[in-house]
């Protein structure tokens, strides 16, 4: 995918590598990848059984969009899998998702639980507000309210790499898209610096490290002047707009994540406000035209809900999924219904990643070892 993406798109995203690690027919799972520190996100979290364990104790953080199983019943597998990592996850998602995270977890036996073992925070977003809630490791992930706090926007994660931006929209219940946004690394223009006549030094590494650690407004910066054939020091006490006047135009790449949302004139208006302008459409389409009546009974999108989508947000790319099971012998059913616009882009999936479960007669039989009593 990474290397259609980058020929699609032509220019690269800086930080992050996006890899939907399901097929057209598996449970939905988007796995973001942050290159510089080595910390993956997760989107939705069903079956995960087939990512490595290296991949699954890297992840931080994970954005649910809803609890039905086929979003939500892989955390069985990530808590076994990173149990004893001296870690807290978090998690956001709609309202209720830390009580039915407390009740997955509490099917098992903790009884042998330890002080190291990892926990959860979980993030349940509403429309005007943020409760926190923390499930601890060793205390059997027993559920605590942490603190509420407001929310003025669509973001609910922001960081030095990306912010993360969602809004509610209806599937029978509250489901959540999401919107990642890739932040503009550090970069000087070259014009820029020789019209103000810069000279390189250490001090571009200074400006940097300082831009990477949110440290611009800490105090001025020392930077090199050239002057009479000779840089010279000089002294600037605005660094953030001494930046503004230095910095390299980006455009930082987006992702937009829509899964089982209804085709309402509501989540319609939410889609487009939230996901105007992005440059990656990961969206389900879970039924051709044909069927639109399921789509609409069950809260799912068909093909021309698809297209039309695709109509008003003008993505670069489009990468449909989660399809009915209706359609397992043919997929291509659904595909061929797809109409991207111009200077839009399909990315197609293979049908299934996921390994089919084995049956009983492709399992090897134990080995019969000879009796050493009759040697």
């Amino acid at each position: 995918m990474h290397r259609r993406l980058r020929n699609v798109l032509q220019r690269n995203f800086h930080f992050l590598e996006p890899t939907f690690v399901a097929g057209l027919l598996d449970d939905p799972v988007l796995l973001l990848r942050n290159h510089p520190f080595g910390d993956n996100l997760l989107f939705d979290c069903g079956q995960l059984h087939h990512l490595a364990k290296r991949i699954l104790k890297r992840i931080d953080t994970i954005f649910i969009s809803h609890a039905h199983m086929d979003h939500f019943a892989g955390m069985t597998t990530l808590t076994r899998n990173i149990l004893v990592a001296p870690k807290t996850v978090d998690l956001y998602g709609p309202a209720g998702l830390s009580e039915r995270l407390e009740h997955l977890l509490a099917g098992f036996d903790w009884n042998l639980s330890e002080d190291f073992w990892c926990s959860f925070r979980v993030h349940e977003i509403d429309q005007n507000s943020v409760r926190h809630f923390l499930l601890p490791g060793p205390d059997r992930f027993r559920r605590r309210f942490e603190d509420e706090t407001e929310r003025h926007d669509s973001i609910i994660l922001r960081n030095r790499q990306l912010q993360v931006g969602t809004a509610l929209c209806d599937h029978k219940i509250p489901s959540a898209i999401y919107r990642i946004d890739e932040l503009p690394s550090f970069g000087l223009d070259p014009e820029k610096m020789a019209s103000m006549r810069l000279a390189h030094g250490q001090w571009i590494q200074t400006f940097k490290d300082r831009f990477k650690q949110g440290e611009l407004e800490n105090g001025p910066l020392t930077v090199l002047v050239e002057a009479d054939g000779a840089p010279q020091e000089r002294l600037i006490d605005d660094v953030p707009a001494f930046y503004q006047q230095l910095k390299l135009e980006q455009q930082p790449l987006s992702i937009g994540y829509v899964t089982d949302v209804g085709f309402t004139k509501e989540n319609r208006e939410k889609i487009g406000s939230l996901l105007h302008g992005i440059d990656l459409l990961i969206c389900e389409c879970s039924y051709i035209a044909a069927d639109v009546d399921k789509a609409r009974e069950s809260h799912h999108l068909c093909s021309t809900d698809l297209n039309q989508l695709m109509t008003e947000l003008l993505p670069s790319c489009v990468m449909p999924i989660h399809l009915s099971k209706l359609y397992t012998d043919n997929c291509q059913q659904v595909l061929q219904e797809l109409q991207p616009p111009d200077g839009c882009h399909l990315l197609q999936l293979p049908e299934r990643i996921v390994p089919r479960p084995l049956l009983p007669n492709e399992i090897p039989l134990p080995e019969i070892k000879p009796d050493r009593g009759n040697d």
